[in-house]
């Protein structure tokens, strides 16, 4: 069944207990929006009655880039204020990717950056083509990955979370698959992300959700750290130096510290 009509920024494709959700706003990278985070919740709330898989994917050339700093620039240039940074709801879908009753699976071809490698970490499972990217981009600009180091840290350990959001530049698949932010690559990712749904579909709704829930409890510093991460997001974005410095890199291309 064709579920994407009712949507704007996700296509939703369903077959079974199977979900596949992409990612679909190409004239903006893929970037996160309140509506796309706001269809997401939807399109899981449809999912947990009786999906066993979630799969996410973006385009063959980038799967998510992050936060909307082309909408962040376009609200600044109608004369609207910037609005008060609210990152619950984008934790809250994490979270529920990372202990939702299902299999989640992220399907990354291109580049993910920024909220990007939030989705990548909150799933259960990542696929990548060889060719993909990872990278946070967030310091570049004066921001913290506030809301993904809690998911990045569980999948990969702090040090390697600490140094990704250092050096801002991206990882290869390869590296990814080292370090386990990425489960298997290859030059197909469609015939290895076939092959894992043949296992995981077999795989009952009641056992995984005994599973996720119970995973749940063991990951739950993804809880506690919630606040902290929230905290450190709103207070980013509410600094005045942080938001000219991204609209002036949308305008003119140009990084904060370029003249």
């Amino acid at each position: 069944m064709d579920l994407m009509e009712r949507f704007q920024t996700i296509e939703v494709r369903s077959e079974d207990a199977l979900y596949r959700i992409r990612f679909n706003r190409p004239e903006a990278r893929n970037t996160i929006n309140d509506r796309l985070i706001e269809e997401c919740h939807q399109a899981l709330d449809e999912a947990e009655s009786n999906a066993t898989v979630v799969i996410l994917e973006g385009s063959p050339e980038i799967f998510c880039f992050g936060a909307d700093f082309q909408g962040m620039q376009a609200a600044a240039a109608a004369g609207n204020g910037p609005k008060e940074s609210n990152p619950e709801p984008l934790y809250a879908l994490w979270q529920r990717l990372a202990t939702g009753p299902f299999a989640t699976v992220a399907h990354v071809r291109g580049l993910a950056n920024a909220g990007g490698i939030g989705f990548v970490a909150a799933c259960d499972v990542v696929v990548a083509d060889v060719g993909a990217r990872f990278s946070l981009s967030e310091l570049l600009f004066g921001l913290l990955p506030a809301c993904v180091l809690p998911f990045l840290i569980r999948r990969i350990g702090h040090q390697r979370a600490h140094y990704l959001t250092l050096m801002t530049q991206p990882i290869s698949a390869e590296q990814a698959l080292q370090w386990g932010l990425a489960d298997a690559i290859g030059p197909d990712s469609e015939a290895i992300l076939r092959k894992h749904l043949l296992r995981l579909r077999r795989l009952s709704k009641p056992a995984l959700t005994r599973y996720k829930n119970y995973q749940s409890d063991l990951s739950g510093f993804l809880t506690t750290w919630k606040p902290q991460a929230i905290a450190a997001n709103q207070a980013v974005f509410a600094d005045r130096r942080n938001m000219e410095g991204i609209l002036r890199y949308v305008e003119t291309g140009k990084f904060p510290w370029e003249p």
